[in-house]
């Protein structure tokens, strides 16, 4: 590809970004919007915008970016939680280290690649990429130990920034588990593979070994249950109640119209109810709360245990309970509201089946999802594709044509292909039997990371047709002498791929596309009001694995083919700022890792290091300098052994919590008397039915039909009837709440449930 293709890609990319953000500007101050756009902070303050008429709505204004980088650290640790402080510390990273590769490379290494062959250079438009790489150097040149010297500067810094971050991280975590209010997780363990035994029911099984084996620090437990649709069911029984919840202690006369809204094409009237006085707050669930349901013990398949101290709880989660390591399996149990209640009761044999299973069928996604890579390569590779295709020569035969297929389309149409992979890796990471929200994302996110590497990377750069990749991969000992001839030649893909996936994929995510389309049909289509209890989390599975992916690209290219570094740098300037907005104001975090999702990125950048050694130990071979091939061996040692004193020195702060900080914070509650107030706490913690314990569904009533139907829909077009807002209970769908009929759904299935497990057991 030429200059000009470039130019081209980058044009329609700067336009694309220039719009978005435009837009953005002017969207987010439309009272309409207002939760697309600040979701998290409604949510948390409940504030809402005037609909006045302002000009100044209306005009694009960057006063959101001086915002966003106003916020301090502390400020978003606390508003946003430690995964948000590494999300942003990856990116001040990527900034750091490539400004240093940019001003090193585009201004030391690249008129090198520029001149590195006597040849007659015409415009700079008309260029083809490859002469601003490596590939453009001529064998034995002098000049290569440039490029060494550059490798080693780099990989030193990177080295050096990566040790600074992981121990900042690793004090950040310190800080949190100290400093935060008491964790129920640090109290409790969670327990699978409780044995089925005839002494007695599940609970009972539970309380006497731990009674037996832990009586000092044993507090209580609690049991989970296999409950499946019944929980479904009492769940949308608490979404129904909660529409009308506010309506408390209030009578609708039956002499008040109903009120009826058109819902697309049709409208229609609903019955009038009233609620019942009633003790409104209800207490919330304790241990036993299941007890009213009479589950089966039979359901029984796990239990969090509850310890009087956090160190106890500790001890009990790393030790082997028992001889069988497949039973009575103790792991520290997740947040309260990290707690992925529908995994909690598969068979804890069955999981080592369900891994290798989505392990399998991650691979075989991986491979199938060669097929568009393939095609995309042929639209990369023009000249191959029109001798294949004869009949599009005529097609392509204009200039801004073949401009535009080149540099723009095949990234585009990668992007869409990748849209799949995300869904598809958190369904396999769902089915791997994660017990908690957290590890689930962060299994999808390593699953994404390396699908996009293998994908976006390896195959685009081993070859361009399926042929050709079963011949790479068929020896794997002439891989990075492939990698040193194919990655310089991809380089105008991988830039092309930084501006579509890269600047036009920030410029989506700020203006939050799907949110905005969500937002319109639901207020002005179906006529539904706003939801303030959904606000999305923010997707740490996709956006890790794509800021660690140019990452990758970084560095693979930085001494190869700097070019890249310049539109690497404003994708990660660009990304610094529109995700601090988007943290602080759009998604809301409900569950946290603790800084988890650190070491994968610190294991990626390792990987990218290790790798650029390997190409450019490659690319030295093939370019027959012996000296810079021969440096760059110790620089790949030297990596790995950095690599291994990070796992020894800060690894283990990330695996668990240390015995010191826990007894220490255990004195402290003892000593300042919270240690029973902490006890008392835990009771009402971990509430696997929490959704319906506040539901007094027999207290609400339908009173009866509406008498008058005298107008019709059309009359009756969205006019309030009553004065009072809070009697407007109609729905323009519903003839009437059947509260009464669910009740009695959820009693007949739960009788269903108990007379199926009795005629099993006999």
């Amino acid at each position: 590809m030429k200059i000009s293709g470039l130019l081209t890609s980058a044009g329609i990319n700067i336009g694309l970004c220039v719009l978005f953000l435009s837009l953005y500007s002017v969207l987010r101050k439309q009272p309409q919007n207002v939760r697309v756009y600040f979701g998290r902070r409604i949510a948390e303050e409940q504030d809402r915008l005037r609909g006045a008429f302002i000009l100044e709505r209306f005009v694009p204004s960057t006063g959101w970016i001086v915002k966003a980088l106003q916020y301090t650290e502390e400020e978003i640790l606390a508003a946003a939680g430690l995964d948000a402080v590494v999300f942003n510390r990856i990116l001040v990273f990527s900034i750091r280290i490539f400004s240093l590769a940019a001003i090193l490379c585009v201004f030391g290494v690249l008129p090198l690649n520029y001149f590195g062959q006597d040849i007659k250079h015409v415009r700079i438009p008309s260029e083809s990429l490859d002469i601003f790489t490596i590939g453009n150097v001529g064998v034995r040149s002098r000049w290569l130990w440039v490029h060494c010297v550059a490798l080693y500067i780099i990989s030193g810094v990177a080295c050096i920034l990566l040790y600074i971050e992981y121990k900042h991280i690793a004090r950040l975590r310190l800080l949190h588990l100290t400093s935060a209010t008491p964790n129920p997780s640090h109290f409790t363990i969670l327990i699978r593979g409780i044995p089925k035994t005839d002494k007695g029911p599940c609970s009972n099984v539970v309380d006497d070994f731990f009674t037996k084996y832990h009586a000092s620090s044993y507090l209580f437990h609690q049991v989970v249950y296999k409950v499946g649709k019944v929980q479904k069911i009492m769940t949308g029984a608490k979404k129904a109640y909660n529409k009308f919840k506010h309506f408390k202690d209030n009578t609708v006369d039956q002499g008040c119209r109903a009120i009826s809204y058109r819902c697309c094409l049709c409208g229609a009237s609903s019955n009038s109810f009233k609620l019942l006085s009633t003790e409104f707050e209800q207490n919330r669930c304790k241990a036993g709360n299941v007890s009213s349901l009479n589950f089966p013990d039979e359901e029984c398949t796990a239990a969090f245990v509850f310890f009087k101290t956090r160190y106890a709880a500790l001890v009990a989660s790393e030790i082997l309970q028992t001889s069988n390591p497949m039973e009575w399996v103790a792991n520290l149990a997740p947040e309260p509201d990290d707690v992925y209640w529908s995994n909690l009761w598969l068979p804890y044999k069955q999981l080592w089946f369900r891994r290798i299973a989505t392990l399998i069928g991650s691979i075989v996604f991986m491979f199938l999802f060669l097929a568009p890579v393939t095609f995309i390569q042929g639209l990369s590779q023009l000249e191959k594709l029109q001798q294949k295709l004869p009949f599009l020569k005529g097609i392509l035969k204009p200039k801004y044509m073949s401009q535009l297929v080149t540099g723009y389309l095949p990234s585009v149409v990668l992007q869409i292909f990748l849209y799949t992979v995300a869904p598809i890796m958190m369904l396999f990471s769902t089915l791997e039997g994660p017990t908690s929200h957290s590890e689930r994302k962060r299994s999808a996110c390593c699953k994404v990371l390396y699908f996009t590497i293998w994908n976006i990377f390896f195959v685009n750069v081993l070859s361009g047709t399926v042929i050709s990749q079963l011949n790479v991969l068929s020896s794997p000992k002439d891989i990075p002498i492939e990698l040193a001839r194919a990655v310089p030649g991809q380089a105008t893909f991988f830039i092309t791929y930084v501006l579509t996936s890269g600047w036009a994929s920030l410029s989506s995510e700020l203006m939050q596309l799907f949110g905005l389309i969500w937002n319109f049909i639901r207020k002005y289509i179906l006529r539904m009001k706003e939801d303030t209890e959904f606000v999305p989390s923010f997707p740490y599975h996709t956006e890790v694995p794509k800021v660690m992916l140019f990452g990758l690209l970084g560095f693979t290219c930085s001494v190869l083919a700097p070019l890249i570094l310049p539109f690497l740098l404003v994708y990660f300037f660009l990304g610094y700022v529109v995700y601090r907005n988007q943290l602080l104001n759009v998604y809301r975090t409900r569950y946290d890792t603790g800084g988890l999702y650190w070491p994968i990125a610190h294991n990626t950048v390792i990987f990218s290091l290790v790798l650029t050694q390997i190409i450019c130990l490659g690319v030295f071979g093939l370019k027959k300098s012996p000296v810079a091939a021969g440096f760059t061996i110790p620089l790949i040692i030297g990596t790995l052994l950095f690599n291994q004193y990070c796992r020894n020195r800060l690894l283990p702060l990330f695996k668990t919590f240390p015995a010191q900080d826990l007894i220490d914070m255990d004195r402290d509650d003892e000593r300042s008397g919270r240690i029973e107030e902490i006890h008392h706490q835990l009771h009402s913690a971990y509430c696997q039915f929490a959704d319906t314990g506040d539901v007094p569904l027999e207290k609400i009533q339908t009173v009866g039909r509406d008498e008058d139907q005298g107008s019709s829909s059309g009359e009756s077009s969205g006019k309030e009837t009553c004065e009072d807002p809070r009697k407007d209970l109609s729905h323009p769908t519903l003839k009437g709440l059947p509260v009464s009929r669910l009740q009695n759904a959820v009693r007949s299935l739960t009788f269903l449930i108990r007379l199926q497990k009795r005629g099993l057991s006999e």
